[in-house]
């Protein structure tokens, strides 16, 4: 095999990394007959049997198993080479990725967009609403806005501020059931919940307030519809204040109770700080979510 085919080395490695060529498919945005072609192309191109089907699964052989590190290496130099040239690139126009968890895109970014979108009409940003954390280093987005601070020394952060939430309730909910204050008043209202597991218990436990799963009146770990939820009246719910300012029919519970504290930090690329787009909508960001 002479000369590579890098997509037929991505095929490679997305499939192994992923077990699954409809997953694989998926993420390299391909149908799944074209990345199977691409494999078997591979695999002919190199004389070699690099996945077993099993079932539905793709599985790698041992002579996969032993290329892999070799393709990942590879597929590493192709990243960091598309990481340096985006970096340099001057052009003001253009997309920028931003992930962020799914209550800053709804509800914090319209208008730090809107604004930006005046000052910077050849710039479009892509909006990824997601609380998993984007890995930039795989080009997942450009700029993230993250709650915890980032390990990777590729990557620059700016701690934008520490943001405040607090506990709300709806005006409604408040007429019928009294306006608790608190910690004590709180182990005898209903809350609304984020998820099942057990860990917003513990963490509305380890700030003092002593829970307990027979008050959740619901749960839902999308943040739009939890915020609906406490707004239609079915029990208390924290969110951030700037979200609860723009909300009408909402009253400030547990006004006893510290507000909770969290960071947010703005993440990107060390390499894509130097691209003018990317530096110019990481700056619009860290002014817009200052408050």
């Amino acid at each position: 095999m002479d000369q590579l085919d890098w997509n037929q080395l991505k095929a490679f490695l997305q499939t192994a990394e992923t077990g699954s060529l409809s997953a694989a498919a998926r993420k390299l945005g391909l149908t799944q007959p074209t990345l199977s072609r691409q494999v078997a192309a591979i695999e002919r191109d190199m004389g070699v049997t690099l996945f077993e089907r099993v079932g539905k699964a793709m599985v790698l052989t041992p002579t996969g198993l032993d290329l892999l590190e070799h393709a990942r290496a590879m597929g590493t130099a192709a990243e960091a080479l598309g990481l340096a040239a985006s970096g340099r690139s001057q052009a003001v126009g253009g997309v920028v990725t931003v992930s962020a968890t799914d209550a800053i895109a709804a509800y914090l970014l319209p208008p730090i967009l809107q604004r930006l979108r005046a000052q910077e009409p050849s710039i479009a940003v892509e909006v990824i609403a997601s609380n998993a954390l984007s890995d930039l280093l795989r080009r997942e987005a450009d700029i993230a806005i993250r709650h915890v601070q980032p390990e990777q020394p590729d990557l620059i952060a700016r701690l934008v501020r520490q943001a405040q939430a607090s506990f709300y309730a709806s005006e409604a909910w408040v007429r019928a059931h009294g306006h608790p204050r608190t910690a004590e008043d709180a182990t005898r209202a209903v809350f609304v919940g984020s998820d099942r597991n057990g860990q917003y218990l513990a963490y509305l436990r380890h700030h003092g307030l002593q829970l307990g799963e027979h008050q959740f009146s619901c749960y839902a770990d999308q943040t739009a519809l939890y915020w609906e939820l406490v707004r239609q009246g079915l029990g208390i719910g924290a969110t951030m204040d700037e979200i609860a300012r723009q909300t009408p029919g909402v009253v400030r519970v547990l006004d006893d109770v510290p507000p909770l504290q969290f960071p947010i930090w703005l993440v990107s690329h060390r390499e894509l700080r130097t691209a003018r787009r990317i530096r110019v909508v990481f700056e619009a960001l860290a002014e817009g979510l200052a408050g």
